[in-house]
């Protein structure tokens, strides 16, 4: 049956006759005179997976942070199996049976996985009983751990396992999970809706927040969409396309991206000959005898699951870490491998780290500020009032700041807020615009649309195509694998450090890219890869 409720907080309620495990009612969050939660209601029925849809700033992660007792509500309850509970802290949610999974992994690297999981338990219990727990409750999920293995030597899926192994370890009869396949290769997260149906099967409940509109038709039960800290709409998802749901979430159509074709004859833009890196803390990844070629018109995108090299490949090609080898790194036919990234700047080069918090902006300085100092030498010039040397002319520098927040429709509350008061996705248009606005020749970025809502990403990305149409050379890393499909015009994934040859993206699957983000190497473009995505 088509259930969808549009244009009121009206929540979806669980099958009838049956009591909902999760109540919520006008559940309200002021920060100051701003809601970001407006008397949110929303249930959760036994035994079900429950997705929670929402551009970024909707109000997702402020609402279940008050589920987990990490925010007070200003106004409204929360009814727990009949009753209203306050949810003073996670120790009380975990105590009524409410457990989370977070998007970004709270995890000691130098610890092993029993130490780690033994750190978040509310109950004392040894290291010896603990590791036998973890490991029987891993293999009867299907989420294999080494309870003695160290967190540094684990892939970013095996450390999702301790996440989720460590929530259930608790016995939740409700699990939170906030985008837990943004760092899966296709592969893992099959193994991931594999554990969550075991979950449903027993009676357990998820609530699942991603923005990944297929895996939710594919595995959820029943939707409640968020806009502007209000319920907009429910729906069972599987009545639903990607497209309705992303209709329902942003309130307008998003518009797909129009793909650009493949260079035939384009100069190389970028060029990198048999780079390696050693690793520069215990931690980090090694580079080995990484190369490729980009040509102007090309996008090339380098899949791979987090923790492989990304970031050191992405420091490498900025300049943010040089190499002793000048030819490893060639940019427009010049060597660049000892030059910095001011350097390769001025060259024509553009970059977008994959931190936007304090790597690629500033959280309290203005935007027009975080523009100023991003520009190379030459550009800043262009706003001092004496040249090379001079007063900044704030006016120029904050008109071009709206310039490109225009082009990128960066929402904003203010005429020049600060960076840190814009949602994740906001700000993630400004720094690609940012970027764009110079139109360089080269444009290198690192998980361009990570966390980012389906309106905000398609921007972004057709932004990228759009710069490829004039003769531009983009390098996109990406764990996104719908995002790599959309934009590409060539396909390489990174695995331990080493990268794979590049492939056309029209000869490339699913499959195909999931098995070199494992590591094996050296695929042909087979007749039977034709038929891809």
């Amino acid at each position: 049956m088509r259930m969808r409720v549009q244009g009121g907080p009206v929540p979806q309620q669980p099958p009838e006759g049956e009591k909902p495990l999760l109540t919520v009612r006008g559940l309200t969050k002021l920060f100051g005179s701003f809601k970001a939660c407006d008397e949110i209601d929303l249930d959760i029925g036994h035994g079900e997976i429950h997705a929670l849809l929402g551009e970024n700033g909707a109000g997702k992660s402020t609402l279940v942070k008050m589920l987990f007792g990490i925010l007070a509500p200003s106004a409204g309850t929360i009814g727990w199996e009949g009753l209203d509970r306050v949810i003073a802290n996670p120790a009380a949610a975990r105590r009524l049976g409410i457990g989370m999974v977070f998007q970004h992994f709270s995890l000691f690297e130098a610890l092993t996985v029993a130490e780690n999981i033994a750190l978040s338990l509310d109950e004392k219990i040894s290291i010896s009983e603990l590791s036998k727990k973890a490991a029987e409750l891993s293999v009867a999920y299907g989420l294999p751990l080494d309870p003695n293995a160290h967190v540094a030597d684990l892939s970013v899926g095996e450390r999702q396992r301790i996440e989720i192994v460590r929530a259930l370890l608790q016995n939740p009869k409700l699990i939170i999970l906030d985008e837990p396949t943004s760092v899966l290769t296709p592969q893992e997260a099959d193994k991931l809706f594999e554990t969550l149906f075991k979950l449903k099967a027993e009676g357990r409940s998820v609530l699942y927040i991603s923005h990944r509109l297929e895996e939710v038709q594919r595995i959820c039960d029943r939707a409640t969409v968020l806009r502007h800290g209000k319920v907009t709409g429910a729906c069972d998802p599987r009545q639903e396309t990607p497209a309705s749901l992303a209709r329902m979430m942003v309130g307008a159509d998003v518009a797909g991206v129009e793909k650009v074709e493949p260079p035939t004859d384009g100069a190389v833009q970028l060029q990198v000959n048999d780079l390696s890196v050693s690793p520069r803390t215990p931690f980090a990844m090694a580079l080995k005898n990484v190369s490729m070629t980009v040509k102007a018109g090309e996008i090339l995108a380098i899949a791979g699951v987090a923790g492989n090299g990304q970031s050191e490949l992405f420091d490498a090609l900025s300049g943010e870490y040089v190499v002793q080898n000048p030819d490893a790194i060639r940019l427009r036919g010049k060597s660049v491998g000892r030059l910095g990234i001011n350097e390769r700047r001025l060259l024509g080069a553009g970059f977008v780290p994959e931190e936007r918090h304090g790597h690629a902006a500033i959280p309290a300085m203005s935007l027009s500020e975080n523009l100023f100092l991003s520009r190379n030498a030459s550009d800043r010039s262009a706003y001092l009032a004496g040249g090379k040397i001079g007063l900044i002319r704030h006016g120029l520098v904050q008109q071009a700041a709206r310039r490109i927040s225009e082009m990128m429709d960066v929402r904003k509350s203010g005429e020049d807020p600060s960076a840190g008061s814009l949602s994740g996705g906001n700000l993630q248009k400004f720094i690609v615009g940012r970027e764009l606005d110079r139109q360089p020749s080269v444009l290198v970025v690192n998980q361009p649309t990570w966390g980012v809502d389906a309106g905000a990403a398609s921007r972004i990305r057709q932004a990228l195509v759009d710069l490829a149409k004039l003769g531009s050379a983009v390098v996109v890393i990406s764990q996104d694998l719908d995002e790599i499909f959309e934009v590409a015009t060539s396909i390489a994934a990174i695995s331990e450090g080493k990268l794979s040859d590049a492939y056309p993206a029209s000869t490339m699957t699913r499959e195909r890219i999931g098995i070199l983000m494992g590591g094996v190497h050296g695929l042909t473009t087979a007749p039977e890869a034709a038929h891809a995505h």
